[in-house]
């Protein structure tokens, strides 16, 4: 395979091998120090050896502090490693955790007080007004496509409710997608990461905001993502189907500017109150709130059931949903995964003050929530 480069916005190196382009780039930039910003998991494992050995003329720092849902005091320490480092420059490299603590590291490291301060809906929001670090961004999983997206999502150290950094200015400057750097990964991990990028494609297409080009986009990463999800599981050496997930993964990412829906409220409630991982939480939700979108929005499920391949129409694309997730390990509701009774109502409360579902194709009520919290247990 050769590496291929567009831009959309960001420009996108991508391809086998793309990861070894990445010295040359900053040296290119005018950036010698590097500081990389992975999770614990990554940072022990060959693969991040693998791609410093790449890194040759560049002074190195690693900051491996991502884990879990990502918190703001995570932030707060990669800032303070940059500044220790004296870094110039940012390498995202990791799922989608470790890559949204990496777009909003800069901001710790060179902009005054604590991150909680930048996020959108903050009553006093504190603006980017300096510069911030160039950043350069890998990602290890096909999934959240956060590479792309100019949000970054962290969750309160005691709360662990997520919040929001938006801005353009947060974008890499350069995104390296390389699909070898996800062939290490677990088949349990391959599956949920898939399942969080067709969701984020299902999700942006059935939202009732007006957006045409990102209808395109995710009804496109949709029909790629349905041919190659159970490939990736079951061939995790098969860099085709690799290679299709990292793209469905970014376009679900662009596609979401559209806005999402309520399985994503739910779970966003499901990540702060049981700690689930965010993929898995979503293809646990999503046919239990797709069977009910169903009504509201017909022919788009026609449409969907139609680029996925699964005959007999819209009404058939939920149960082919489900089949799917069968065939790729993610078995039982919520209650197979620690999800406890006791834990509906706060659930259902983070769920209807989420942002996600404004955009549903159904409006939801706290009680629709505690109905299919309760449907998907």
């Amino acid at each position: 395979m050769s590496i291929t480069s567009f831009s959309f916005p960001t420009p996108i190196k991508f391809g086998v091998g793309a990861r070894k382009l990445v010295g040359a780039h900053l040296l290119e930039m005018g950036c010698k120090r590097p500081l990389i910003v992975t999770d614990k998991a990554l940072g022990a494992l060959p693969v991040l050896a693998e791609f410093k050995s790449h890194l040759a003329g560049l002074d190195v720092a690693v900051f491996s502090g991502v884990f879990g849902n990502p918190t703001c005091s995570q932030v707060m320490e990669g800032g303070a490693a940059y500044k220790a480092h004296n870094a110039d420059c940012i390498i995202g490299f990791g799922g989608g955790a470790a890559l949204d603590v990496a777009k909003v590291v800069g901001i710790a490291a060179t902009h005054e007080g604590d991150i909680l301060e930048y996020v959108w809906d903050h009553p006093q929001v504190r603006p980017i007004d300096k510069p911030l670090p160039y950043f350069v961004a890998l990602p290890t999983t096909s999934g959240t496509g956060s590479e792309v997206g100019r949000s970054s999502v962290v969750s309160e150290n005691d709360t662990h409710l997520k919040r929001v950094v938006f801005s353009p200015k947060i974008l890499a400057k350069t995104v390296f997608a390389d699909p070898e750097l996800t062939v290490g990964l677990p088949a349990h991990v391959t599956a949920a990461t898939g399942m969080d990028a067709l969701t984020h494609n299902i999700e942006s297409y059935l939202s009732p905001a007006y957006h045409p080009l990102c209808d395109g986009i995710a009804l496109e990463g949709t029909r790629i993502a349905a041919a190659a999800l159970l490939t990736a599981v079951k061939e995790p050496g098969n860099l085709q189907a690799r290679s299709d997930m990292m793209m469905s993964s970014m376009m679900g990412a662009i596609a979401f500017q559209k806005d999402l829906g309520a399985v994503h409220s739910c779970a966003h409630a499901l990540g702060a109150v049981c700690d689930l991982h965010h993929g898995l939480a979503n293809a646990l939700m999503i046919d239990t709130v797709l069977a009910w979108n169903l009504e509201s929005v017909p022919a788009k499920f026609d449409e969907l059931a139609h680029v996925c391949k699964v005959p007999g129409g819209g009404a058939a694309f939920v149960p082919w949903l489900k089949s799917l997730k069968a065939s790729l390990g993610i078995t039982g509701g919520l209650a197979a995964h620690g999800v406890k009774a006791e834990h509906l109502p706060r659930l259902v409360q983070i769920a209807t003050a989420d942002i996600c579902h404004q955009t549903n194709p159904r409006p939801c009520t706290a009680v629709d929530f505690e109905a299919l919290f309760k449907a998907a247990m």
